[in-house]
């Protein structure tokens, strides 16, 4: 439950402390005395939005300090999920610098605006004057339901399961998008591939079929020069070879006669070897020219197919077509891909879209077997809230689609009067029906989901005399088993409370500041009976202030 709350530098606040010692606790003053301002600062510690205006002094931060009691609560998967340490007291700060900036804690550890708001949800429950919009709202119509039928964990499961579920859709519909781009490209960077598969494409490969071509296109010529070579070196009487061989045969003679004539036998001997050698690879190759008229087509085919790939493809080299055709079989492969991720996917969907629509049925169910006894519930709460002849019902319909709330299509239907028909609450509830209404659901809901705390900021809108004497008693009982505050303005409703709060403000200084007090037994009879009055209570006030505690 709330234990304390610290305010500095807020709206009209200066600053201000106060303590909720638990039970009923109502808060009274005056219009514009700034009631809801506490309301509004505990909601920034809860996480709610801030901004600059909310400083009263501008070169001054503002601070607001929420302490909780958390003894009972399971709030160990919240402490663990955000790696801080469990305690029974947990101290929510946060923090508006004079440049706007928004700062929050939770025991003097820096955590996030949405962790403070889903921890908030588990502490306390505001209400505020203008909540009764809820009660138009699917999400509270189905928490009310939910929280009656014992729903709320298996609910929290399914939506859950809905989110992976819708993820997995958008997922897939992704994948299909490409599938169906891919299927329009794909027959395209078939033939692409296929085309670059079949020109057999080789690294330096153009280099080699355009000398093969230019050999073939001059067979002939290069024929009649390497037969007229050889025969020049070893062809005839008269040729190089026989000469040499000469030459070198009266060199030998000259060896006798000096090492030095030696040496130019043996370098004219190697030359005769060599070219002797060359003559006989000479014939080799003259002998494996042919003019083959056929291979030469066959060739230039193979060029210019070579020539036109690379011109289509705009690049200039063999190994540039190379990485095109590598990037081609992979897209190739990522659309075979595609198509195992999609089957899979379908596969994961199938199997979760069974499971939420079993749980979604079974959600259905309890919700259907809860009905009844809420509206009997909120049937006799309404009649002890003078509404004798009001009539409440819950209409659910199935739908065949699920959705994040499950198969159920859900409206709170509503009569005030005898012999009225049922329809929805904005068409037929006036402000304090409506109050009353939410006064009762919100009863019948905080029992259910268990909040240690909640807090009713005019609750009694639009009722007066019985009916909030009455609206009173429904606190004060509430008050037994949790934590209950209650801003209001009727008198009947302010003498149920086991501790009383009173809000005032004061011009000084040239500016207003509100300030908040706990009223000692006196006062609270003198603030009661001003309440019944005026600002100067009567006598009669007085006497009818103590009647009204003496009688709660």
């Amino acid at each position: 439950m709330l234990k304390n709350l610290y305010i500095s530098n807020f709206a009209l606040i200066e600053e201000m402390e106060v303590s909720f010692p638990g039970n009923l606790t109502v808060i009274t003053g005056e219009t514009g005395a700034g009631k809801s301002i506490f309301l509004e600062a505990l909601s920034l510690a809860l996480g709610n939005r801030a901004d600059l205006s909310s400083l009263q002094n501008k070169n001054k931060k503002c601070i607001v300090e929420a302490e909780f009691n958390v003894d009972g609560l399971d709030l160990s998967e919240f402490f663990e999920e955000h790696d801080l340490d469990v305690d029974s007291t947990i101290l929510l700060r946060r923090e508006i610098s004079t440049d706007g900036k928004s700062r929050s804690f939770l025991n003097d550890t820096p955590v996030s605006l949405n962790a403070l708001k889903v921890l908030s949800q588990k502490l306390i429950d505001i209400h505020s004057q203008h909540q009764t919009l809820l009660l138009n709202q699917t999400n509270f119509q189905l928490e009310l339901l939910d929280a009656f039928a014992g729903n709320l964990k298996d609910f929290a499961d399914y939506k859950s399961e809905f989110g992976k579920l819708n993820k997995l859709n958008n997922v897939l519909k992704n994948l299909k998008e490409q599938e169906a781009q891919a299927k329009k490209d794909l027959d395209y960077y078939q033939f692409l591939f296929h085309e670059l598969q079949d020109a057999d494409i080789k690294t330096n490969g153009l280099k080699l079929i355009e000398e093969e071509s230019l050999a073939l296109e001059n067979a002939e010529t290069i024929k009649s020069t390497l037969l007229n070579a050889a025969n020049s070196l070893n062809g005839g009487e008269t040729n190089i070879l026989s000469l040499l061989g000469l030459v070198k045969q009266n060199l030998n003679s000259l060896s006798k006669y000096g090492n030095n004539y030696a040496v130019f036998f043996e370098r004219l001997n190697s030359i005769y070897i060599d070219l002797k050698d060359l003559t006989s690879e000479l014939d080799n190759a003259e002998a494996d020219v042919q003019s083959d008229a056929a291979k030469l087509e066959e060739v230039n085919l193979k060029l210019d197919k070579l020539n036109r790939l690379l011109k289509k493809h705009n690049v200039k080299s063999e190994s540039e077509l190379l990485e095109i055709k590598e990037d081609l079989e992979k897209k190739l492969t990522q659309f075979e891909s595609i198509e195992s991720e999609i089957n899979t996917i379908q596969k994961q969907i199938d199997v979760l879209l069974a499971a939420c629509k079993k749980l979604a049925k079974q959600i259905s169910e309890t919700r259907l077997n809860a009905i009844s006894e809420i509206e009997t519930q909120v049937k006799i709460s309404l009649s002890d809230l003078s509404m004798q002849n009001a009539n409440f019902k819950i209409e659910i319909n199935q739908s065949n689609e699920l959705t994040a709330n499950g198969i159920d299509q859900v409206k709170f239907l509503f009569s005030a009067n005898k012999g009225s028909g049922l329809n929805e609450l904005h068409k037929v509830a006036s402000g304090g029906e409506l109050s009353r209404l939410m006064l009762c659901l919100k009863a019948l809901l905080a029992s259910r989901k268990k909040l240690p705390s909640i807090i009713f900021d005019e609750i009694d809108t639009g009722v007066s005399g019985d009916v909030a004497d009455k609206i009173g008693n429904i606190l004060f009982k509430m008050g037994e088993s949790m934590q209950v505050v209650a801003i209001t303005h009727l008198p009947q409703m302010a003498s149920k409370g086991n501790h009383h709060l009173f809000v005032y403000k004061n011009d000084d200084n040239a500016k207003t500041t509100s300030y908040i007090k706990e009223l000692t037994a006196e006062e609270r009879i003198n603030e009661i009976a001003k309440m019944l009055s005026t600002s100067k209570p009567t006598q009669t006030a007085l006497k009818n202030a103590k009647e009204l505690l003496n009688a709660s």
